[in-house]
């Protein structure tokens, strides 16, 4: 299913930003990062518990915004594949979503 999140001037670059979709009785959370004109989706789950990632509200990036960093551990993931390079989790991967631009606006392929 796709569904449209906003328009690229809407996340910073470099930048993040949250979405929460309801899909029957379950809510899935995912995140969009822009990063040097790209954008990279994930759901967002730390793969080593399960929680979500941010430490603010649209706030994913490490403070020199190079990595995604998980609030409660600290795993710090590679923003182009998702894959964690630092943490309890290293090897493991964010699950990532296909984001693409649709008429001026991202689009995502929720799984």
């Amino acid at each position: 299913m796709k569904v449209t999140l906003c328009t690229p001037s809407e996340i910073e670059d470099p930048g993040s930003k949250g979405f929460e979709f309801k899909q029957g009785d379950q809510t899935l959370d995912l995140f969009v990062v822009h990063r040097f004109g790209q954008f990279y989706g994930f759901i967002n789950s730390c793969p080593h518990t399960g929680v979500n990632l941010e430490w603010l509200e649209d706030q994913f990036l490490d403070l020199d915004k190079c990595f995604i960093q998980c609030s409660t551990h600290d795993a710090l993931f590679e923003i182009e594949t998702g894959l964690c390079v630092a943490g309890p989790c290293v090897g493991d991967s964010l699950t990532a979503v296909p984001i693409e631009l649709d008429q001026g606006n991202l689009v995502a392929e929720l799984p």
